[in-house]
């Protein structure tokens, strides 16, 4: 009699912890997601403002920087759809960039030779600024870092061709970020 009865109480207490954890996780799952907005940030419309990326100016002794950081800017523009790449004049913002850094340096050695370098750190700095065409108003100016990891091989410059496309994606992604967090 005694165990019917406290089974009957265990049994109320786990439906009671039941309810409770589900109110709980409900509770935790809508306040997770409240500030949540899907779409642009910024009130803005996907695909309401336009953009005209200028060809970025490389500062830096690597060849082929900015032709490879400009198609990939242009690129992630295209795909990301927060803003209409324009070819024309009639951009509403206008946006230059400069690379002012590209630097290599040793992430890890080759295990039975401490001189000879494995893989390396690759770290590439771009100064944009975005100008809305109309107003001249200053929309983004900031520096922006993209980072990568290069394995060096047997031939360095061809590892360095391939970690190319990565690293200018990696710009490119933070660069349409920035645009899209501006001051509107």
């Amino acid at each position: 009699m005694m165990i019917n009865i406290m089974g009957k109480a265990l049994k109320q207490y786990c439906g009671f912890l039941k309810i409770a954890l589900l109110i709980v996780f409900t509770v935790g799952l809508v306040s997770g997601c409240a500030g949540y907005k899907l779409g642009p940030v910024g009130g803005a419309i996907a695909g309401e403002k336009s953009v005209q990326v200028n060809p970025f100016v490389n500062q830096t002794i690597e060849p082929r920087l900015g032709e490879a950081v400009t198609s990939a800017v242009r690129k992630r523009i295209q795909t990301d759809g927060t803003f209409k790449l324009s070819t024309g004049g009639t951009a509403d913002i206008i946006l230059n960039g400069v690379i002012t850094q590209y630097n290599r340096s040793p992430a890890s050695f080759q295990p039975n030779d401490l001189i000879s370098v494995r893989d390396y750190y690759v770290e590439m700095k771009v100064e944009i600024t975005a100008v809305e065409r109309l107003t001249g108003k200053v929309i983004c100016n900031k520096t922006v870092t993209g980072r990568t990891v290069l394995n060096a091989g047997n031939d360095l410059s061809s590892s360095e061709r391939q970690s190319l496309p990565i690293i200018a994606e990696d710009i490119a992604r933070k660069v349409v970020s920035a645009i899209a967090e501006g001051g509107w």
